[in-house]
């Protein structure tokens, strides 16, 4: 593993995980949006400039890409560019609430090949999932997961950002996710987009990093995580399935709906945006030749972790998380279970915290005040 992890630290020839956020609009506002999405951009991909990018990515032979948003099935070219994708051999994960799979949509993606979709829920009740995503959208998910099990579709995802809030329910989840004859799909909370809001409010708490990860440790093998929570290595009884290392810019990244390319989904922040799908150099060129991304596969200092016996287990965790709260990218975790996350975050000035740098959500509505009116009879 040792070996394989110093081959992917130095970057590959095309990314392994690319997500791909389609439109930042969405009918949702969720609290913890990564991409802080609710308005479409009127300067995203047009259909042809999404396929040429498909193009491009099958020259490159990548083998699947995750498509979001925003909520993607809200691009009326929704279907044509994932069944373009699948004609190209890319397969497509497509991360959504699920507001538009009714009966005869759910037949319509369960006939494409290559082909896999993740429902988003964060709660087992209403109570729970909407105080994050919204009124209804509780209902909305589990309507959708049930059109998809009648329509056929086998083994869709349920994924689950976990929060302080919910971290009780992960055996209520599996058993939800056993039900559909779904899989589960856990991943952490980053302090990203909306998310940088609402990050204190909802992370889990130290105690509850390790009840986590003994949850982990027992369902690790039926439940997918991918590098969401290797931070918890650190607590080194066990080490969790997944990669155990930060994927950005050498295995992973993200092209934003207007084409711009960042080092992963966790960090649309200028400081992370490598190029644009735009330029005459395209992805190939962005991916292999920018200057962050070269940057980043470099050896990475361990920094103020060096001391730390534990470094080797979780690389000093997660570059998204200690960049929107403010700590230095070679500082801890601001969840590291040892405590020193938590100890350098009360040492940061609020007002020295990056920002993400777009915004894309809906405005709040302020209701106009109301103004008196005398009736009288002429």
């Amino acid at each position: 593993m040792t070996v394989l992890a110093d081959q992917l630290k130095g970057g590959l020839e095309a990314p392994i995980c690319l997500t791909w956020e389609l439109t930042y609009a969405c009918n949702l506002d969720c609290v913890h949006c990564l991409s802080s999405s609710g308005r479409r951009d009127p300067n995203e991909l047009t259909t042809a400039e999404a396929k040429a990018v498909l193009d491009e990515l099958a020259a490159m032979q990548v083998f699947y890409i995750n498509i979001g948003g925003g909520e993607p099935m809200i691009r009326r070219d929704f279907f044509e560019l994932i069944e373009y994708s699948i004609g190209l051999g890319i397969g497509v994960k497509f991360s959504t609430n699920g507001a538009f799979i009714n009966a005869e949509k759910a037949r319509q993606l369960a006939a494409l090949d290559y082909l896999d979709i993740q429902i988003s829920l964060d709660g087992t009740d209403a109570a729970t999932n909407d105080h994050v995503r919204g009124t209804g959208s509780y209902d909305t998910a589990i309507a959708a997961m049930s059109h998809l099990r009648d329509a056929g579709f086998e083994d869709f995802k349920i994924s689950v950002v976990v929060t302080r809030h919910n971290v009780d329910q992960l055996d209520e989840f599996k058993a939800l996710a056993d039900s559909f004859g779904a899989t589960l799909r856990v991943t952490r909370l980053r302090p990203s987009g909306r998310g940088a809001d609402s990050w204190h409010e909802l992370h889990p708490t130290n105690a509850q990093q390790r009840q986590i990860y003994d949850w982990l440790l027992a369902n690790g093998d039926n439940v997918l995580t991918g590098d969401s929570f290797f931070h918890l290595n650190a607590l080194g009884e066990q080490p969790l399935p997944g990669l155990n290392l930060c994927g950005a810019g050498r295995v992973v990244c993200l092209i934003d709906p207007v084409g711009d390319v960042y080092a992963c989904p966790f960090v649309i922040h200028d400081r992370f945006k490598a190029g644009s799908v735009r330029e005459p150099r395209g992805f190939a060129g962005v991916w292999r030749e920018s200057d962050l991304f070269v940057e980043l596969r470099e050896p990475q200092s361990a920094g103020a972790c060096a001391s730390c016996g534990s470094y080797d287990a979780c690389q000093g965790g997660c570059m998204a998380a200690k960049f929107f709260t403010g700590l230095p990218l070679d500082g801890p975790d601001p969840e590291c279970v040892g405590g020193e996350g938590e100890v350098e975050l009360a040492k940061v000035q609020m007002s020295t915290v990056p920002r993400p740098s777009l915004d894309h959500s809906k405005p709040v509505r302020v209701a106009a005040p109301r103004v008196p009116v005398a009736l009288t009879r002429r």
